[in-house]
């Protein structure tokens, strides 16, 4: 039972860190996107349509209270991820948020949030909501935390349906399984795992002092030519504001 509370605090506190607050610049417009199971939260900037697109995954959010619960509303606390996606030069920059954060449901289960959130239906969830941001152009993922793996898991069962031309984790979770076994914490049970890193173009920040998910966990899974070490990066700070 201790281990479980630790686990679930662990999450709360990663999840729960605070950056300040960037607002959406102007030529952001806030776009919800309805999916088979969800609306999802987005902020979309395209003023170039023969260019790819960036879309910045979200993390796991405020998944559980600091008792160890699971919230009713998993809406990230951190606007790190925004702050990166709202400062990229880039033309073509979407922010999208997971399932249930931002928009609230009553047809939401605090599952998609914590023993499922990387499950089956999520996956597909946010497949649908991407092919519906990008259509055929190409694609750069970008997943912060959990969001990394759960990018890797849209490009594995995607392929065919989205052109996804490189993909960037920050922070990445990349293997919930051996997360999990490394701090003897209870498994994602509802959940999928990646298990084969996808076989495209990819960058990996990592952050030297993350406590939340060693870098030692990322460093056993890809090539570590694709990885970019930052000494003082911890979780949600020290990584730099172009990732690219």
């Amino acid at each position: 039972m201790k281990k479980i509370f630790i686990f679930l605090s662990f999450i709360f506190l990663f999840c729960s860190c605070s950056t300040m607050q960037t607002k959406p610049p102007e030529d952001f417009s806030y776009r919800e996107i309805k999916t088979n199971d969800y609306v999802l939260a987005s902020w979309q900037k395209i003023t170039d349509n023969n260019l790819p697109i960036r879309i910045y995954v979200e993390g796991d959010g405020h998944a559980y209270t600091p008792n160890g619960y699971p919230t009713t509303d998993p809406t990230p606390k951190s606007y790190f991820l925004r702050n990166i996606a709202f400062n990229d030069t880039n033309a073509n920059i979407v922010y999208l948020a997971r399932p249930c954060q931002y928009i609230k449901s009553n047809n939401h289960n605090n599952i998609d949030w914590t023993t499922g959130r990387f499950s089956q239906k999520i996956v597909s969830n946010m497949a649908q909501a991407i092919k519906q941001i990008v259509e055929d152009k190409e694609t750069v993922l970008i997943g912060y935390s959990g969001g990394a793996l759960l990018c890797g898991l849209i490009i594995n069962q995607y392929s065919q349906e989205i052109n996804v031309i490189k993909w960037i984790t920050v922070a990445g979770l990349l293997n919930h399984t051996k997360w999990t076994t490394y701090f003897n914490y209870v498994p994602l049970k509802d959940s999928l795992d990646l298990d084969t890193i996808p076989n495209i173009k990819q960058t990996h920040y990592i952050g030297k002092k993350d406590k939340i998910i060693p870098y030692q966990l990322t460093l056993e899974l890809v090539d570590k030519t694709n990885c970019i070490i930052i000494e003082d990066a911890t979780h949600n700070s020290g990584f730099p504001t172009t990732i690219n």
